[in-house]
This record gives structure tokens, C-alpha cells and sequence, in this order.
């Protein structure tokens, strides 16, 4: 009740800006903007030397697991290789945490490669064969976790002039709800300060696609196929998120 729908017409100056929404509506700067990664998680003790992929077959050989099959392919082969999921994300965990700097010092890959964005292509000196390390949980994608979504809307707060009373509109892309239907999208309106209860949204297993002020002071996207989301807003909001002790953040050409 907090969140009722808004008209869809509410987006129209992002279609304009950036195309149908079909997986985000990914805002230009305005004028500054960073992408605040989604978290990664690896624990202490956590098994080494062991792919997600070549624990699936070791369990499949000794009959602990029966592949799911179609017409003689594993449907189910695409995700143990990378070794991620689509959606909302908990953390799992004391013991847990993985910064993609660490990775990135670690593997001597670069957080995120030139030319790309934040996905599933970042890391390959991580992964075996493509497949990550059975001890380490790469991020979701499509969706902020929920602590980084909580961390950064408390950011927003304190970039808003109005704080937690800042009216916002939260967009939900078609993919993230099942449905077929592309024209008449799904808005919802609220108070930044009841933005908490968007994580939990029955109506889907993700974040919001696109969250914004509707001032449009600032705007974020959290694309369907990517493992961050964009901030766009001031430089000052944007810096509060790049130099931010708790989520990663980092600006991209």
C-alpha cells in the first residue's frame, strides 16, 4: 500500500533517453555516475581446488545428483559453469565476503575489463574452465543483495534534500516479472524512506530495475543482464558511493 502503482507514462523521458526498458532504462550521467557492484561472497574455509562444474559431475558420477536433460543437453550445465543466479541475493553468512578489488589482486584481472561492463565475463582467471571455485559465490545478476540495496538507499537519504520524505518511482522491468507485456509498464511510487520494503516486492524475485527521485536529482538501473547497477546523480552523491567503506562502487569510462 506504501508503493502503489503509478501511471507508465512516468518513464517516457527515459524511453526517450535510453530505448524500451526491456532489461533497464540505463540513464546517461546527470551529471556524474558510478556503478556499485553487487556482492560477492567466498568463505574462510571454504573448499579450494574444486570447480562448481567439477563438483556437479563428481556428484553425478557417484549418484548423488541426476542431470536434468532435453534432447541429450543439460539444462542445467550453464549455470553450475558460472556458478551465479538471477536475482535477489542474501548474505550467506558469518565468514562470508569477497571484494571484487581483493579478486582482482588476487587474480591479476582488472575489476572490470576496458570496453565491458560489470557481468559474468569479469574474473576469467578466477574460474576453471569458466566455472568459478566451489568456496566462492559470485554475484547475482540482474539484482542488487540486500545489503548492498540497503546500504545504498541509505546513501540516497542523505543525498536528498528531502531524505527519507524524497518521492520516488520504482520501475520493474518485464523480464523481472515474467510477462509478455512491454507496453504498459510496471511503476510503482512511494517514499524513499519505505524504500526497504521494495526488496521484498512479492510481485518479483528482484530489486527494481530502475529506482529514481522523481525531482530526477538521480537515477539508478540495475540492468537484467548485468552483475551491477549505474547511480547517475550528483558528483557529490557519487563520490559518497565510490569512497563508501561497506558497498563497492567504482566509476567506468
Amino acid at each position: 500500500m506504501r508503493w502503489p502503482l503509478a501511471a507508465s507514462g512516468t518513464t517516457d523521458w527515459l524511453r526517450e533517453l535510453c530505448g524500451d526498458g526491456l532489461t533497464g532504462f540505463m540513464p546517461p550521467p546527470m551529471p556524474d555516475a558510478a556503478w556499485v557492484l553487487n556482492a560477492m561472497y567466498e568463505h574462510d574455509d571454504g573448499p579450494a581446488g574444486m570447480s562448481y562444474q567439477e563438483y556437479r559431475r563428481a556428484r553425478i558420477a557417484d549418484g548423488s545428483v541426476r542431470p536434468h536433460t532435453v534432447n541429450g543437453v543439460d539444462l542445467e550445465a550453464g549455470s553450475t559453469v558460472t556458478g551465479g543466479g538471477l536475482g535477489r541475493a542474501e548474505h550467506p553468512g558469518p565468514g562470508w565476503r569477497l571484494r571484487w578489488a581483493e579478486l582482482a589482486r588476487r587474480t591479476g584481472d582488472p575489476v572490470v575489463p576496458d570496453g565491458l561492463l560489470p557481468s559474468h565475463r569479469c574474473f576469467p582467471s578466477a574460474k576453471k574452465d569458466g566455472s568459478w571455485p566451489l568456496g566462492i559465490v559470485p554475484p547475482t545478476e540482474g539484482s542488487l543483495d540486500r545489503e548492498t540495496w540497503t546500504r545504498l538507499i541509505g546513501i540516497l537519504t542523505e543525498h536528498s534534500p528531502a531524505g527519507p520524505e524524497t518521492r520516488c518511482l520504482a520501475y520493474y522491468s518485464p523480464l523481472t516479472l515474467g510477462t509478455t507485456e512491454f507496453e504498459k509498464l510496471h511503476v510503482r511510487t512511494g517514499n524513499l524512506g519505505d524504500a526497504g520494503i521494495l526488496y521484498d516486492n512479492p510481485e518479483t524475485g528482484f530489486s527494481p530495475s530502475d529506482f529514481r527521485a522523481e525531482d530526477r536529482s538521480w537515477c539508478l538501473c540495475t540492468d537484467y543482464d548485468l552483475w551491477a547497477t549505474k547511480v547517475a546523480g550528483s558528483p557529490l552523491l557519487v563520490e559518497a558511493l565510490v569512497s563508501d567503506v561497506e558497498i563497492e562502487a567504482v566509476r567506468l569510462p
